[in-house]
């Protein structure tokens, strides 16, 4: 068979396709014949040695799949061979098969196609898991999004409306501020490229709070970032009391939080690591799941996907994300 591989730590031009023996299904293990596979910014981070995660090489990328059960291992008995599944990897999804725990595989509904189904779990997973099990968000709040326009933060935007919430979008430029807005954002700003200075920061906290003034509001109940960098300081600015900041992720750099104001507004500083929590809680995990494929039936939910590429081209792909230019979701497609 045919995967994209990483045999050396470098961005997306170090991969190359090969051909490769194609996996046997362990004790607990599913066989999939990929279909489509998503791509996350930690496919990005993986190749370069720069994830928590880090595979043995040669390895390919793809921590989300779809397609069709080929074989199963000893001890399975709740996927069967020839059924539509989802799967998570972690990696390995960037290749015509890939063997993947059992509990890690969710049958898909008939109305669901394999494209959305691999970019349904990692950025709406995050999402579902960051806003109702971390923030704990309620009907009538304000959701400030970070990055609105990337996987998480679109997929942010579409569960805070899904939620009730009021949703402010934050993106880099108008068109992904308009694109945030088509997915359901409430409000849009434009926040300007970093380093930000102290003035810089202030104005965005401003801008920030404006929005929440045009919304009938005082300030962000809850803040989703996947961002960080210059841009948290601003977004914690304009947090209500007892707000809660969702830390996602740093495309922009780590950010120096400063705590004074963590005190003065009686907000929560919350860590969200999805791929850790699911592996702790795989039936937490397998319930997050139905909860998105409802909202996906009842089209509260819609994965926005703006670019396909085939297998030979992943890593083009992931040059897509690494840099940044992607607006929703970015799918390699494998006929296989």
């Amino acid at each position: 068979m045919k995967a994209l591989l990483s045999k050396t730590a470098g961005d997306a031009s170090t991969l190359v396709l090969e051909e490769v023996a194609p996996p046997k299904a362990g004790p607990g293990q599913v066989v999939i014949g990929v279909k489509a596979a998503g791509i996350n910014f930690p496919d990005a981070l993986v190749i370069q040695d720069l994830y928590q995660i880090k595979p043995p090489r040669p390895f390919a990328p793809g921590m989300e799949v779809a397609g069709t059960v080929l074989s199963v291992g000893a001890g399975v008995t709740r996927i069967k061979p020839g059924e539509r599944v989802l799967g998570i990897p972690g990696w390995g999804g960037c290749a015509e098969q890939v063997a993947v725990p059992e509990a890690n595989c969710m049958r898909l509904p008939s109305a669901m196609s394999f494209e959305d189904a691999s970019v349904l779990v990692a950025t709406y997973g995050t999402a579902h898991y960051a806003l109702h099990d971390r923030a704990n968000i309620q009907s009538g709040e304000v959701l400030l999004v970070l990055g609105a326009a990337g996987g998480v933060g679109a997929a942010a935007v579409e569960l805070g409306k899904a939620a009730g919430a009021k949703v402010i979008a934050m993106a880099s430029s108008e068109d992904k501020v308009a694109f945030a807005r088509a997915c359901g954002a409430d409000a849009g700003l434009v926040y300007p490229r970093g380093p930000l200075d102290k003035m810089q920061q202030k104005n965005l906290a401003d801008g920030i709070k404006a929005c929440c003034k045009s919304l009938g509001v005082e300030g962000v109940d809850v803040v989703m970032d996947a961002v960080g960098g210059d841009y948290a300081e601003p977004a914690l600015r304009a947090m209500n009391w007892y707000g809660r900041y969702l830390v996602v992720g740093f495309t922009a750099g780590i950010p120096k939080m400063p705590l004074n104001l963590v005190l003065l507004k009686s907000c929560q500083v919350v860590g969200v690591l999805w791929g850790a929590w699911a592996a702790r809680e795989p039936e937490a995990l397998h319930d997050h799941v139905e909860e998105l494929m409802k909202l996906y039936l009842i089209e509260r939910i819609k994965p926005r996907i703006s670019k396909r590429f085939p297998l030979a081209k992943g890593g083009e792909a992931i040059k897509e994300v690494a840099d940044r230019k992607v607006m929703g979701k970015i799918v390699v497609t494998i006929d296989s």
